[in-house]
């Protein structure tokens, strides 16, 4: 076992983030599988990355690209609400990353990239509602605010 002072995380001997330490994060998380867009400072274009897991304070995201932790990064991510796509904006910053490959049942690496974690340093309160939404909150949007579920 191994602990991460700077991060305050406690790692397995594979490496990974113990049960006990997912336990102690301040927001729960919701595994899911959602494409994001993002640019950043000095780069006008816009990239691509998948969002494995999210929570109020973040997203858990996988990409071929190794962006330094620190970084800020505007993003939009795309979701689907009934038949249309909706989608949420805000200013993140990557606080961790770590080399990540996929591997098929035989054990054939068929991805590799970085899974980084990012942290919301902006978000309008129309976007914390439909974070809300997409993370499956106690409440119904449309009874909170009319106005945005029409948005949607």
């Amino acid at each position: 076992m191994q602990i991460e002072p700077e991060l305050g995380q406690v790692r397995g001997d594979d490496g990974r983030i113990t049960e006990q330490q997912r336990e102690k994060r301040r927001y729960p998380r919701t595994s899911v599988d959602l494409p994001l867009e993002y640019e950043y400072s000095g780069d006008s274009c816009l990239r691509g990355a998948m969002v494995v897991n999210a929570s109020e304070g973040g997203f858990l995201i996988e990409s071929t690209r190794d962006i330094p932790v620190g970084t800020e990064l505007s993003i939009t991510l795309l979701f689907p609400k009934g038949f249309e796509l909706a989608n949420l904006k805000a200013v993140t910053k990557i606080v961790r990353k770590e080399p990540y490959r996929k591997e098929d049942s035989e054990g054939n690496q068929y991805w590799e990239g970085y899974q980084s974690g990012l942290e919301f340093m902006q978000i309008s309160d129309e976007d914390r509602w439909k974070l809300n939404y997409l993370l499956g909150g106690r409440f119904e949007i449309e009874e909170i605010s009319p106005r945005l579920s029409c948005q949607l």
